[in-house]
């Protein structure tokens, strides 16, 4: 007979120990442990002290705190008895129609609740609260009917979109909320919550490994913390390096692209083959290598504006020849060719 699974660990000694992921397990509680959001949480905060909370709209890009926003303001508003009769959450992603709009929400919506007496000192809310997450991703005819359940439902029911895209929103609908725009978090921010959870968890590593958290997440807490989580579970016996983190993540060493551009630099079509032979065998992935290397050329001050407009055009080419399935050691040489040839007529003039 087969036992359910759950999220524990038995080692050798008997010990059982719990498997929780970081992301849930240091999600902020509150309001006030929301990082660097310091508009936005200054401004929910106002509205909390009232007790009045009009729709939300949260947009910016994955990973900066908006669903870790919400869920802290309804943990604040009912408490934890409360806040699983008194808050619906919903993936928009995977439940998007018009009949999820009509039924399962409408439904929710429609019944009013009594006074809650609040946390912490708050005032009570007299209303429910329906979280959608990815909410771009719903169907426009599902944004209308949503929209006229907003209005129908006001005096039992508030609503948070959660988007990464605000032009996705149908202006009706966004006219209706209160619109929040979470930023990129600042590298600041991001180390400093990082070395805060490698603390409580024991993570053996330098302030390096902090560093190339940051750069291969780009900006994403959610996705920092989860490379950091994965790289302790799959180095658990060894000190974390930055070289572990690319591993991870799937990202290339910086040093490989730097080798790569050096090679564009030698003006010789030998070591460029060489170069490109090697990451080959390496097994790193063409596509991967052709996005970083984007990134490289627009932040390299040496190269002119006229010189990475070319480059940049290029790339876009060789990237669509990928994704048609072409070979990736030619499609590689190809933009290390251009690259070279390039660089050298800017040397030239």
């Amino acid at each position: 007979m087969f036992e359910p699974k759950n999220n524990t660990n038995k080692l050798k000694s008997g010990i059982v120990v719990k498997s929780e992921p970081w992301v849930s397990k240091y999600r902020p509680k509150s309001v006030d442990e929301v990082a660097h959001q310091e508009e936005v949480v200054s401004a929910l905060k106002k509205a909390l002290d009232t007790g009045n909370l009009p729709h939300l709209l949260f947009y910016g890009p994955p990973g900066t705190g908006k669903t870790s926003a919400i869920l802290a303001i309804a943990n604040e508003i009912y408490g934890p008895e409360l806040i699983k009769d008194r808050v619906l959450e919903l993936n928009a992603s995977d439940e998007r129609g018009i009949d999820v709009v009509r039924n399962k929400i409408k439904n929710f919506a429609n019944f009013a609740v009594n006074k809650t007496s609040g946390v912490n000192g708050k005032p009570g809310a007299v209303f429910k609260l329906i979280i959608l997450d990815e909410a771009d991703s719903m169907t426009s005819d599902a944004q209308a009917a949503l929209r006229r359940t907003i209005e129908s439902t006001s005096k039992t029911t508030r609503f948070c979109l959660l988007c990464n895209y605000i032009s996705r929103i149908i202006d009706p609908l966004a006219s209706r909320c209160a619109k929040f725009r979470f930023k990129p978090l600042e590298t600041e921010a991001m180390i400093d919550k990082l070395k805060y959870i490698s603390q409580k968890e024991q993570v053996n590593c330098d302030d390096s490994v902090y560093s190339a958290i940051q750069e291969v997440s780009g900006g994403d807490m959610r996705k920092a913390i989860t490379y950091l989580q994965s790289s302790f579970r799959f180095y658990k016996d060894k000190r974390l390096t930055k070289d572990h983190i690319y591993d991870i993540s799937g990202t290339i060493p910086p040093s490989v692209i730097e080798s790569f551009m050096e090679a564009c630099k030698s003006n010789s079509f030998d070591k460029l083959k060489t170069m490109v032979q090697g990451i080959i065998s390496q097994g790193y992935p063409a596509s991967q290598i052709i996005s970083q290397l984007f990134d490289y050329i627009a932040m390299t001050k040496s190269i002119t504006d006229k010189q990475k407009s070319h480059i940049t055009i290029k790339i876009g080419e060789i990237d669509r020849n990928l994704i048609d399935g072409s070979e990736e050691f030619l499609q590689l040489f190809e933009i290390a060719s251009f690259i070279m040839k390039q660089l050298t007529q800017m040397n030239i003039d």
